[in-house]
């Protein structure tokens, strides 16, 4: 790729209350997954980038666990500070809101971008959920009253209304860079790390109530083979009495989660894949910062 001299690259972060539509909106403009995403709050827990290459930008889009109130516990601690550091680094901030309702989780992500010197463009996300169309004027008029954005944009990252209008606007608050990865790379994550994360979505789906908070997926072999891909996975769960409920009656938890992650890690990797899975307790992984780090979980 020959490279202008006015080529334009630098770091996005995606930040707002857990469940508006981060990991939806950075799929929906990678034209890929590169985040799982379910109905549940912080499902994303990682810093995960996202690299979208043009020909006269590359926007690095950081993708970060939503900021949220209740920390008590340490994963949910460094869920947060991981979402704090994106915005140190970031060249221009993207504010993900609901379009439908605000929250005093919303006012808490937006004291923190107050204080910072970083543009910030704000997307009203789910705009294919407000009715009458005519109420959006009213939603737009009150963003802008909330503080001094850059931009307001309405969007759909579901239908993918407006994605295209945003992408125009972003380079304009990066600076004149020669890109940072090469223009075939898509996300700085391994393959262990999106099987991992796969197989979480899965069980996240499947499981009601509190139950996903308290698993997390560890990749124990991931090797190619002439037959194909096998891959070996623990799945980690806090008490004796979760894993009764991770594997289920019969093993049919385990069964119907392994089967669907198998479907989709498939057609992620292009190959044949055996898969196997086991659960197991590390108590209260989810409080201690030593098992965070062991199992994955940076610590900024």
């Amino acid at each position: 790729m020959n490279i202008p001299d006015d080529y334009r690259c630098g770091m996005v972060a995606v930040i707002g209350r857990p469940n508006v539509g981060k990991s939806t909106l950075i799929n929906a403009v990678m034209g890929r997954k590169v985040s799982i995403v379910t109905a549940k709050p912080q499902t994303t827990r990682h810093r995960i980038l996202a690299v979208h290459t043009g020909t006269k930008e590359q926007i690095i889009f950081v993708d970060t666990p939503g900021l949220h109130r209740k920390a008590g516990r340490a994963m949910n601690r460094l869920m947060n500070r991981t979402a704090a550091n994106a915005l140190a680094d970031a060249d221009l901030i993207l504010f993900v809101s609901d379009a439908t309702h605000w929250t005093d989780e919303d006012d808490d992500v937006l004291k923190r971008l107050s204080v910072s010197d970083i543009p910030v463009i704000a997307l009203l996300n789910k705009i294919d959920k407000v009715h009458p169309k005519e109420a959006l004027l009213e939603v737009i008029a009150k963003m802008s009253s909330r503080a001094s954005f850059a931009e307001i944009v309405p969007i759909s990252a579901m239908k993918k209304d407006d994605l295209d209008l945003m992408l125009t606007m972003i380079p304009a608050y990066l600076p004149e860079s020669p890109p940072l990865f090469p223009e075939d790379m898509h996300t700085d994550r391994s393959e262990e790390f999106h099987v991992a994360e796969i197989i979480r979505e899965k069980l996240t789906l499947m499981l009601h109530q509190e139950m996903p908070y308290g698993l997390t997926v560890q990749i124990e072999r991931l090797e190619r083979e002439e037959s194909g891909i096998a891959i070996n996975a623990v799945i980690w769960v806090e008490r004796d009495s979760q894993k009764g409920i991770a594997v289920g009656k019969n093993g049919s938890v385990l069964k119907k989660v392994g089967r669907q992650a198998r479907l989709e890690i498939v057609e992620q990797l292009g190959a044949r894949v055996h898969l196997e899975l086991w659960v197991k307790v590390k108590n209260n992984w989810a409080d201690n910062e030593k098992d965070l780090q062991s199992l994955g979980y940076e610590a900024p």
